[in-house]
């Protein structure tokens, strides 16, 4: 009974071990292969928007020709940066996540810090991402004359490359405690534990949820209102401006997908700050099957989804690629737009 007992340790020579995580075999099978497909789903629909946004020239070109409608390339660029940081939570993140369902934390305190220091980086990241294509769509929509002048490739570069930095001093800076002492979280060897005092979570909770939601929402807002106007008006005059009511409609389809991506994007972190705004300490532990921790990695499996349904250059895209089209000469210059 003894030995049994000392089997189920992570260190079972030192009584400060903490016991290993098991679940029912048939809850475990599920779980694995429920997970272990969802992290594929990132990885691959991910990969495609990436392969897609470089590989195909008319993408990345700002053109504007009779009736074709045009898919500006910073636009795209954000795009790309929010289809990285997808594609890290399900290329890093969740494999982790998976491997210790049933398994203890063997690379230490100091690992399983940095572990959450990429969690962090990589999700505020994909949340600054989100912000950035919504400023994109506003500029895009309420000034297309400023937006086609001085929205640049270079600039979207510049703002990538800020979001990105911003988003790594900023995890340093709140994970500072835990980065100067790596086992002040850990109760018991062989588990990988961060916990968020309600300070810093509350300081999280603005910067990283109620700050970008409200950011994105009125945006979203602005440019719903500005494309209906701009409808209503190439309505009233139908035939004048035909191929910039086409443009128009594509903006007002584009700010439908931006909606789309907003409700999911609160779906999917609400849960994960309900203890914060409880007034709650939040325990995220890499040991367990946090449903929280995974609803927010979900949302880098449904982005790429909503592109794939509501943007038509990516479905012909997808059409070429998984139909091997891309081998053939001069495919890279195919319409897709």
């Amino acid at each position: 009974m003894e030995n049994s007992e000392l089997s189920e340790l992570c260190y079972p020579q030192l009584n400060a071990s903490c016991r290993t995580p098991k679940q029912p075999h048939g809850h475990a099978m599920v779980i694995y292969m429920l997970l272990s497909s969802i992290s594929l789903f990132t990885v691959a629909l991910n990969l495609l928007v990436i392969f897609a946004i470089s590989y195909f020239r008319q993408s990345l070109t700002t053109t504007l020709i009779m009736n074709q409608v045009q898919l500006h390339t910073p636009t795209n660029l954000l795009l790309l940066s929010m289809s990285v940081s997808d594609l890290l939570v399900g290329l890093l993140l969740m494999p982790v996540e998976i491997i210790y369902i049933e398994a203890c934390w063997h690379l230490g305190d100091l690992a399983c810090t940095l572990y959450y220091v990429a969690d962090y980086v990589i999700t505020s990241a994909s949340v600054a991402n989100i912000v950035l294509i919504s400023a994109d769509r506003f500029v895009a929509i309420s000034e297309p004359l400023y937006y086609l002048s001085q929205v640049t490739n270079r600039r979207a570069w510049v703002a990538v490359g800020l979001c990105w930095f911003c988003s790594f001093i900023y995890r340093l800076l709140l994970l500072h405690d835990h980065l100067g002492e790596p086992s002040r979280s850990i109760s018991c060897l062989g588990e990988c534990v961060v916990i968020i005092g309600n300070v810093a979570g509350t300081v999280d909770l603005v910067f990283t949820f109620i700050l970008p939601v409200v950011a994105i929402l009125m945006l979203y807002l602005r440019v719903f209102v500005i494309a209906v106007s701009q409808a209503r008006g190439i309505h009233s005059r139908m035939g004048a401006v035909h191929a910039l009511r086409l443009v128009k409609r594509s903006e007002l389809k584009a700010a439908r997908t931006l909606g789309i991506v907003v409700v999911v994007f609160l779906i999917s972190f609400i849960p994960y700050y309900s203890p914060t705004m409880a007034g709650k300490d939040t325990s995220v532990s890499a040991t367990s099957v946090a449903f929280e921790i995974w609803l927010t990695h979900i949302n880098s499996c449904l982005n790429p989804i909503v592109y794939a349904l509501f943007y038509p250059w990516f479905r012909k895209s997808i059409k070429l690629i998984v139909t091997l089209q891309i081998l053939k000469p001069g495919s890279r210059d195919a319409k897709i737009l």
